[in-house]
């Protein structure tokens, strides 16, 4: 099972809707090999699919999710991964050092 937002469910929601396809996501044999052409196209350098997980991970870390529940989601069996998945963004270290002169 793989939780999604609402937006992430409309999204999928739509394109099932445009391409009449509802027994499969995209309908690709390999998403690498399918991402690889448009990564070429966007000139993306230097894309892992891993640094998804550490994007993922770290956004919900900065939004407030607790490390348990972000280890649950991205599937690791104790903190100590989860914790290498969880990078926070400079301005939310500065917004934290902030509240001590609120």
């Amino acid at each position: 099972m793989v939780p999604l937002n609402a937006e992430a469910l409309a999204v999928l929601k739509q394109w099932a809707s445009q391409t009449g396809d509802a027994g499969s996501v995209f309908g690709v044999a390999s998403v690498k090999s399918s991402w690889g052409s448009l990564l070429i196209a966007a000139k993306v350098q230097n894309f892992r699919f891993n640094g998804l997980r550490h994007h993922f991970a770290s956004r919900l870390v900065m939004a407030g999710v607790d490390l348990n529940t972000v280890r649950e989601l991205l599937g690791h069996a104790d903190l100590t991964m989860t914790l290498r998945y969880s990078h926070l963004a400079p301005e939310h270290l500065a917004a934290a050092v902030a509240r001590l002169t609120a």
